[in-house]
């Protein structure tokens, strides 16, 4: 795949309001904000920037707190541009890293391919979810992954394999400045309603326990060994806490949800507090799985 020498064809925005893209709906502005027309298109905008331009990799905007300053720099968007999704051979499964986690696991599902029905209840792409090992339900993406296609700044693309990766709970070390593109699943064979009904199942476990369209990033914090953050934050009397719009959710407590007019601020405060009081209560200190924008950590 070589584009450097090919002008950019997606869209580009300047000072995109970056609430409009997470899901939290919290974040300020971005400096550029590019949406590639598809996998070549990337290669070439990549090969035009600048070495020191700072990048921001955006699927679906879950899993990301961006600060109320915004960012200054290059936002790329893959959700729905870097879309493909295909079967290879029998066993085998090739999808672009904006094709959300949902809609691998039940194109995997229909064509009898087992073993991500899991990614189903994820919210977001599945270059986040290679990004940070995302899981459910006893499942870990990386589990099933032949090997990666990465694109570093310059544009060059390279194929990658799992040995070439530090994979642990809900962490994804590798290359330096090498962003992920496309994927390739090792599956197995499945009868195609019994995955279907798997990923019902677990669907109708999630809308139960997590607080479905309420704002959210999903699971703010890491389950530590042998124990679950959500039941640390509901001993420690946090169910309900607040903080302006931002709310550790009643229905489950490792959320935290936007109640409308939450900022970026409002939700760090409360993680900041709901560690804090956790640590007081427990004596865990919790680490958080949300990635942090702009500055703010915590």
């Amino acid at each position: 795949m070589s584009g450097a020498a090919c002008l950019p064809r997606g869209e580009l925005r300047l000072d995109e309001p970056l609430a409009r893209h997470t899901s939290w709906r919290v974040g300020g502005p971005a400096k550029r904000f590019y949406r590639p027309a598809d996998a070549a298109d990337l290669v070439a905008f990549l090969a035009a920037l600048g070495p020191e331009e700072p990048l921001l990799w955006l699927g679906l905007g879950s899993n990301l707190l961006v600060s109320d300053a915004g960012f200054a720099g290059t936002v790329i968007q893959t959700q729905g541009r870097l879309s493909t999704l295909e079967r290879l051979g029998d066993l085998g499964l090739r999808a672009e890293c904006g094709v959300s986690c949902a809609s691998a696991a039940r194109f995997a599902a229909r064509a009898g391919l087992a073993g991500i029905e899991f990614l189903a209840g994820i919210p977001g792409t599945l270059g986040g979810a290679l990004a940070m090992n995302a899981g459910a339900h006893g499942g870990e993406t990386w589990e099933r992954v032949r090997k990666v296609l990465t694109v570093d700044r310059t544009g060059r693309v390279r194929e990658r394999l799992p040995a070439d990766f530090r994979i642990d709970y809900r962490q994804v070390e590798g290359p330096a400045e090498e962003w992920f593109i496309a994927v390739e699943f090792d599956l197995e064979a499945g009868e195609p309603a019994a995955c279907q009904a798997r990923i019902r199942d677990l669907l109708e476990r999630r809308n139960q326990s997590q607080p479905i369209g309420q704002p959210s990033c999903g699971s703010v914090f890491r389950n530590p060994p042998g124990d679950y953050a959500a039941r640390l934050i509901e001993a420690a009397g946090l169910k309900g806490e607040c903080e302006g719009g931002a709310q550790v959710s009643t229905r489950h407590a490792n959320f935290i949800i936007n109640t409308g007019g939450a900022s970026a601020r409002d939700i760090l405060r409360l993680i900041e507090r709901v560690r804090a009081r956790v640590v007081s209560h427990s004596g865990v200190t919790l680490r958080t799985e949300v990635h942090f924008i702009g500055g703010e950590t915590a």
